[in-house]
């Protein structure tokens, strides 16, 4: 799929997903860029590079698809991010791939996410 039709999956009726591109109740704020798009994208790479229970399982220009294991029973999540420049946000999804609920857990990732990588209030907000 070229990467300009990459476009993050919608989330299933069930309570265990969040996105920004949603309007219900899975709606999450995107992560919105100030300054330098390439730099955050880099950076937002960097950082779950680095993390504990994070695997990257594909990049591209403007697209990332990432593995994130959860501490206490790991079970696997699908976790995906897209640059979308001319929007000035990446745009973020983060689903489980089994059971009902998450009690939450996608949710609190992805604000996770957004808060290490603003330690000083700059960049993604």
């Amino acid at each position: 799929m070229a990467e300009s039709q990459q476009r993050l999956q919608p989330c299933p009726s069930s309570p265990n997903c969040v996105c920004s591109d949603a309007t219900d109740s899975h709606g999450i704020e995107p992560f919105a860029i100030a300054g330098d798009p390439q730099l955050m994208w880099q950076r937002l790479q960097d950082y779950l590079a680095q993390q504990r229970g994070f695997t990257i399982k594909h990049v591209a220009d403007h697209y990332l698809r990432v593995e994130a294991k959860t501490r206490l029973l790991r079970f696997v999540d699908d976790v995906e991010f897209e640059l979308r420049i001319g929007e000035g946000v990446i745009a973020v999804r983060s689903a489980s791939r089994v059971g009902y609920s998450d009690l939450g857990a996608n949710r609190r990732r992805i604000e996770e996410i957004r808060k290490a990588l603003v330690p000083d209030g700059e960049g993604m907000q």
